[in-house]
């Protein structure tokens, strides 16, 4: 058997080099977006209970598709004013070295989104295909926030650092 020796720990990257915490704490956008993402999450938890309920009853049709229209306008809002961010914090305007995948999946959210505005627009659709539709990019929204929420622990996870003389406690940057 041969002797293996040990591989060395991986290190962790941090999610931001200490220049583009620095932009991302003094960008005004850093707030924009910590506003928005809120408030389209109410809009989604509000629209969803309004299409299930649309679903289930068959009332309600015009709250909820009313509802997946400002649910969709916040998602523009959220992705524009994100990659405005990305501008100023990395200086790309998408598909930063840290945010790359949610960036990519995002797509995917935005895509399903413009798709319900279309079949709406277009009669593509029927009252229970659009609802169909708007579960689907809900779907895709939800798992692109749960990126998001990840992300955002990871970033909360690289402030904390060991103090000096408070034997290896953990405190907030």
């Amino acid at each position: 058997m041969r002797n293996r020796e040990a591989s060395p720990p991986t290190r962790h990257t941090p999610l931001y080099t200490p220049e583009e915490r620095r932009r991302r704490d003094e960008s005004p956008w850093t707030l924009v977006q910590g506003v928005l993402a809120p408030v389209q999450f109410i809009a989604f938890a509000i629209s969803l209970v309004l299409v299930l309920r649309y679903l289930w009853s068959g009332e309600g049709l015009q709250a909820a598709v009313w509802s997946v229209v400002i649910k969709t306008l916040l998602l523009y809002a959220i992705m524009v004013t994100g990659s405005i961010w990305e501008k100023a914090v990395f200086g790309v305007w998408l598909f930063a070295r840290p945010f790359f995948w949610e960036d990519v999946f995002s797509f995917a959210v935005l895509a399903l989104h413009t798709a319900y505005l279309v079949a709406l627009a277009t009669g593509m659709l029927d009252a229970t295909g659009l609802m169909w539709l708007a579960l689907t990019a809900y779907f895709t929204y939800v798992i692109n926030a749960g990126q998001f929420l990840l992300k955002l622990r990871a970033a909360r996870l690289d402030t904390a650092t060991p103090a000096a003389g408070n034997h290896g406690a953990v405190v907030q940057a």
